[in-house]
């Protein structure tokens, strides 16, 4: 899966119309946390393209409908570099969908990204 398709796919599932209202109780807290995460990230992501608030909102309530311009918005923002953002969608999806990331459904590779730190992700010290 490329890194737009996963960041599209886990707003598409977190939103209000996505899976997390499904979830058990004890897991709907901390996967609600990691859709605000994820979003705040896209929308600071996306900020200085016009429209992104709208693309964003309309996307939430209608995610098929929206997918496209929210997929070229992201593309656009070089979103697809962005380890932070590619991780806490990851990350999202792990929590929605543990059978599908642990087989290897939403791996991604990021290559020719700059300016992400190993420890702002938790990687490092």
């Amino acid at each position: 899966m490329d890194a737009i398709t996963l960041i599209v796919t886990a707003l598409a599932a977190g939103s209000s119309a996505g899976v997390i209202p499904a979830l058990q109780d004890d897991m709907k807290a901390v996967a609600e946390a990691a859709y605000a995460s994820l979003r705040g990230l896209v929308k600071k992501r996306v900020a200085d393209q016009p429209g992104s608030d709208l693309v964003l909102a309309k996307h939430d309530a209608y995610p098929q409908s929206w997918r496209a311009p929210l997929t070229m918005m992201l593309t656009d923002a070089g979103a697809a570099d962005d380890a932070e953002l590619v991780e806490a969608a990851r990350a999202l999806m792990e929590l929605i969908d543990a059978a599908g990331t642990a087989a290897g459904k939403y791996n991604v590779t990021i290559s020719g990204s700059r300016g992400i730190h190993p420890a702002r992700l938790g990687w490092g010290p």
